[in-house]
């Protein structure tokens, strides 16, 4: 039977936030939200956590660095052997705070830019100075040699913004872009008014093949398993191989980790599959992680690919896309039915 360890885990450490973004999964403000977390709570479910992997830990929030013992936990993580790294809107960093999270042991800071100029960002993140906070917190990060990846969240909003938003990442010295197309949650069920087409994704996963040799970055399209169908379609008319070799991590990773690879913990301790599919799958303050890890239904209809209904059901790519599962839910209320937004017709009638 195949064993299922977790790969990747997001912490969302504290629900506040300093920024108001239209597309926001929690619809974050700056709270204070009852109940969190507390730095013991967060301790003792690292070390369950090590019972059954040792993913990275995705510090994020909210905005993480509100939670002013943000560094104790990136060093717990790093003393259980985690890699930790902070996924942040970076406004909040200045050298003191680059200093810390160096020493700390954080590997990698994801900084979000969802616009190459302040016009285009501040309307997306919903507070006027985000981007000269961004690229200030971006600037102070380099010259403490600390790694930085630029994430974007790819919408008709702002989708003509992309091809910027990479020419910019490279221009500011980033190893690596990471993009995310829309899931319709929070405040981003807004923007389901006017979205993009499944066929205006399909073109922009394909732009986003068409960098990987020419850009000298990191790429990954999260949210976007279709894109890794398309990667093994464009590498075999290119006749290339997808080898770890030839095509890196995505050669060996999975299009949706929800409940396979990765999983979501919220603020107050609730595990979800990702921070998109907001289905309870347990509780932290009554079970330990194993537990949820590995009796979760949810979790375990996920990693069983002959439960997936509809296109994905049938698919061919089933092992290395997926479909995203919370769009699926959002569009369905089945979170094992297909993928709304995939172009692709399977060639097989008979379910996996």
């Amino acid at each position: 039977m195949e064993k299922f360890v977790p790969r990747l885990i997001a912490w969302e450490i504290t629900r506040s936030c300093n920024l108001n973004c239209i597309h926001c999964r929690a619809a974050s403000s700056k709270g204070p939200y009852k109940n969190e977390l507390t730095t013991e709570e967060i301790f003792r479910i690292m070390e369950e956590i090590k019972e059954v992997g040792s993913p990275i830990i995705i510090l994020t929030g909210g905005e993480p660095l509100l939670r002013p013992d943000v560094f104790d936990i990136a060093k717990k993580a790093v003393e259980l052997g985690f890699k930790p790294v902070l996924a942040t809107n970076g406004t909040l960093i200045n050298k003191e705070i680059a200093e810390k999270i160096k020493d700390s042991g954080i590997a990698r800071v994801s900084i979000s830019l969802d616009g190459a100029s302040a016009e285009a960002h501040d309307n997306f993140r919903g507070v006027p100075g985000a981007f000269e906070g961004a690229m200030k917190g971006i600037l102070t990060l380099k010259e403490a040699k600390i790694p930085v990846q630029i994430n974007t969240t790819v919408t008709a909003v702002n989708v003509n913004e992309l091809p910027k938003i990479h020419e910019l990442a490279k221009n500011i010295g980033a190893i690596a872009h990471h993009i995310f197309v829309l899931v319709p949650v929070g405040r981003g069920k807004e923007l389901q008014k006017g979205a993009l087409t499944p066929e205006e994704y399909e073109k922009i996963l394909n732009w986003f093949y068409d960098q990987r040799e020419k850009s000298g970055l990191q790429l990954k399209a999260t949210c976007a398993p279709m894109y890794y169908r398309i990667l093994r379609q464009r590498a075999k008319v290119e006749g290339k191989k997808v080898t770890f070799e030839t095509f890196g991590l995505d050669a060996v990773t999975r299009g949706c980790l929800a409940g396979t690879g990765f999983c979501f913990i919220s603020h107050v301790g609730i595990v979800q599959t990702c921070g998109y599919l907001e289905l309870p799958c347990g509780d932290l303050r009554k079970q330990t992680f194993k537990e949820i890890w590995e009796n979760s239904e949810i979790f375990n209809n996920l990693r069983d690919f002959s439960k997936y209904k509809g296109k994905c059901g049938r698919c061919e790519y089933i092992r290395v896309c997926g479909g995203c599962r919370a769009r699926a839910y959002y569009a369905t209320g089945d979170y094992l039915e297909e993928e709304p937004l995939c172009t692709y017709e399977p060639r097989k009638s008979n379910k996996n």
